[in-house]
């Protein structure tokens, strides 16, 4: 992932990250400070709006494909579809997680035909996909104790955070989507076996540990 976001950052590539949202008509706790206890009202109903998107790591840029059914293969190939042709004559990787519609025999022979380099990210790693934090960046003023009268209203607001966060968040989206990911790197992990080497080097400082330690006499009396 790192050497084609250097490409990205010189403008040798289009590097893009690519993720669904499935959003539900339904409640979204928040949390107010108030002295007084308050209601916030709730919608009924389970209607679900999908947005699946690709989100380009450096312009910030979205493209997205959204349906009230489901994400499916076809609209993972519509949205690359839409990704090559607004892109053309310069290589594009995309950075994904494993969702099966995403990996699919059907999606990678899509990407191949269009020249597409599909980049899957490692199983629950979503601190590697820069699109989460948009995610949550549009969770916060559409969801959270919010109430919606309808469905369409539920829908309209979502659809028109996402559209408006390139231009009327730019400045927040440009501190919030930087290319600095958490990793762990030399964690023990439960289960995996220690080299010799690292369980020796534990082992002489366990001694070296245990000849600092003072010594306790103790006496017994008869």
């Amino acid at each position: 992932m790192e050497p084609r976001l250097a490409e990205a950052q010189v403008g040798q590539r289009v590097v893009l990250f690519m993720d669904a949202a499935h959003v539900v008509f339904a409640p979204f706790l928040g949390i107010i400070w108030c002295c007084t206890r308050l209601f916030v009202k709730a919608p009924s109903g389970r209607q679900r709006l999908n947005v699946l998107a690709a989100l380009n790591a450096i312009t910030h840029e979205l493209y997205t494909v959204e349906n009230l059914t489901y994400i499916t293969a076809e609209t993972v190939c519509e949205l690359l579809r839409l990704v090559a042709g607004a892109h053309a004559g310069i290589p594009i990787s995309i950075i994904l997680d494993n969702a099966r519609y995403q990996r699919c025999a059907l999606v990678q022979a899509v990407a191949q035909e269009l020249g597409i380099e599909l980049l899957f990210l490692p199983s629950y790693s979503p601190n590697l996909n820069l699109i989460e934090r948009l995610w949550r960046f549009v969770k916060k003023p559409c969801l959270y104790s919010k109430y919606y009268p309808d469905s369409t209203s539920f829908q309209q607001a979502i659809l028109t955070c996402i559209q408006h966060a390139p231009t009327t968040h730019k400045e927040e989206l440009n501190r919030l989507l930087t290319l600095r990911f958490q990793t762990f790197q030399e964690v023990s992990v439960i289960g995996e076996q220690q080299p010799d080497a690292e369980r020796s080097k534990k082992k002489v400082l366990s001694k070296a540990a245990l000849r600092r330690r003072p010594m306790t006499i103790t006496q017994v009396y008869a």
